[in-house]
């Protein structure tokens, strides 16, 4: 897997529920296509399943459909996301490559719907010594592949994207940037990724771009602090996934009626 595969997957369970904005259930899926060589970089949990995908409301066509935890798009087909509230803001994290020993860093973040639920993860790579910069997304599942992404800042001029490949947690596509267009994310307010759903309607994400050229610009993160803030989030997850559990089950046992037997009045004599 490419460095971006191996690596991206820092929030595991949170980016994972990808959900399908579609109005048709089921996923698919992309040819997969040889990625680059993989770059040292720390191990990243295993992703967990995705969210159940659910049929979308019959009489709305042209309207996205919304999964069990998903998001529904409007008549415009714009859908305004929110930061991953667990991310303080965009995360920069650098590593080598092996075969080149070139230094790639990406800049990063996890974006999630109205409803709080994971929809977009997106990536700017740079690497040492090249011009050319990559940017590649984690996309939903269950959208057309052939006709592939676009994507622009603000109302500036559109970039081209493939999908790469699907997995279970969602779909991978990059597109060929350059320094412009980098340069155009730090000063721009919103970044438009644009698919199209399975009946061919078209979806625009608008990502906030609030602190992207800081994080951009500034110094990575350890690897090292990377995998702890890893460590710590899949706890965190845990412990309400436990405490979500202890209620659920307590409020059960309060449910169920007493089946004593009441008492039977004794007579006088």
């Amino acid at each position: 897997m490419s460095f971006f595969f191996s690596s991206h997957w820092r929030w595991g369970a949170l980016t994972a529920a990808a959900i399908a904005v579609t109005t048709l259930a089921g996923p698919v899926c992309a040819q997969p296509k040889a990625p680059p060589k993989p770059a040292t970089h720390p191990a990243a949990p295993a992703p967990a399943a995705p969210a159940q995908v659910q049929p979308a409301t019959p009489g709305q066509p042209g309207v996205p459909g919304t999964a069990a935890t998903g998001a529904t798009a409007p008549d415009n087909g714009l859908v305004q996301l929110k930061p991953e509230p667990s991310q303080p803001d965009w995360v920069k994290v650098c590593g080598n490559d092996p075969s080149s020993n070139q230094q790639i860093c990406y800049t990063t973040r996890d974006f999630v719907s109205d409803q709080g639920q994971p929809v977009l993860a997106v990536a700017m790579y740079d690497v040492t010594g090249k011009p050319e910069k990559i940017s590649r997304f984690i996309l939903p599942l269950g959208l057309l592949l052939s006709p592939g992404i676009k994507f622009n800042i603000d109302q500036g001029p559109s970039a081209d994207g493939k999908f790469a490949i699907c997995l279970p947690n969602g779909c991978f596509a990059e597109g060929q940037t350059n320094e412009t267009f980098i340069n155009s994310m730090k000063k721009g307010t919103t970044l438009n990724v644009k698919f199209k759903n399975q009946v061919g309607n078209e979806i625009t994400f608008q990502v906030p771009l609030a602190g992207f050229g800081k994080a951009y610009d500034g110094a990575p993160l350890d690897p090292k602090v990377l995998e702890e803030q890893q460590k710590k989030l899949q706890e965190e997850l845990q412990k309400r996934s436990d405490e979500l559990r202890s209620k659920l089950q307590g409020g059960s046992a309060a449910a169920t009626p007493d089946q004593a037997t009441p008492a039977t009045a004794t007579p006088k004599q």
